[in-house]
């Protein structure tokens, strides 16, 4: 049988599951619900292990000294 092993590639943003406190305030701050953000599917392979349908991933893609702060939840 043979096993893949995913490793993060460099140029692969980082992605990390928001804990449900900081997800609470990101969602009152904004005046959100959830069913409003975009969707990324659980089988996705750069989705963090820990992460199951309803969480919210943070992506962070880096541009020199810039960061892009993504959302995403998680379907």
């Amino acid at each position: 049988m043979l096993k893949l092993f995913l490793k993060m590639h460099v140029l692969q943003p980082k992605h990390s599951k928001l804990s449900q406190k900081d997800a609470e305030e990101l969602l009152e701050k904004y005046n959100l619900s959830i069913s409003q953000l975009p969707r990324i599917d659980s089988s996705d392979p750069v989705i963090p292990k820990e992460c199951k349908t309803g969480d919210i991933v943070k992506i962070e893609r880096k541009d020199g000294e810039k960061t892009d702060v993504y959302l995403r939840v998680v379907v």
